[in-house]
């Protein structure tokens, strides 16, 4: 992971409608960059849902919510539209943010090892200093938690 107090690495990436984004187009707001691992599975589901559910409470905190996966942009579009989501999901094929933010590590499930992303959320402030740091997170409690260090 990536030490709070570093400069947050900068990308360029498109997002579900195939729009690019950079972090530093968010400069002057805090940015909760969260990286998980696959559109629609029961955990990423219910992260983005909630971050989803809680997006105009981040807004009135001047704060924005954008989710990365490897997932392709037409993965998104289709999670995007499943759950209306209200909030930019990036789609990062090549790894670039991914290994860039250091969450493409190895894993393990039921003996097997791969590689893969470690849910992780970054609050970066609005200097593009990463302010906390948040690794193999709980997706369900993620957005609330997120929403509290806000305050």
């Amino acid at each position: 992971m990536l030490e709070v107090g570093t400069k947050a690495p900068d990308f360029l990436l498109p997002d579900q409608n195939g729009e690019m984004h950079s972090l530093s187009d968010y400069a002057g707001k805090k940015v909760v960059l969260y990286f998980y691992p696959k559109d629609n599975t029961p955990g990423c589901s219910k992260q983005a849902c909630g971050f989803s559910e809680l997006y105009p409470q981040f807004l009135e905190k001047d704060a924005i919510v954008i989710g990365i996966s490897k997932d392709s942009v037409a993965s998104h579009k289709k999670f995007e539209e499943k759950y209306n989501l209200r909030f930019t999901l990036l789609s990062d094929t090549e790894l670039s943010a991914i290994q860039a933010y250091d969450v493409w590590q190895e894993k393990k499930n039921y003996g097997k090892v791969y590689m893969g992303v470690v849910r992780t959320t970054y609050l970066i402030d609005e200097h593009g200093i990463i302010e906390k740091v948040f690794s193999n997170v709980r997706a369900a409690e993620n957005p609330e938690k997120m929403l509290e260090e806000l305050k």
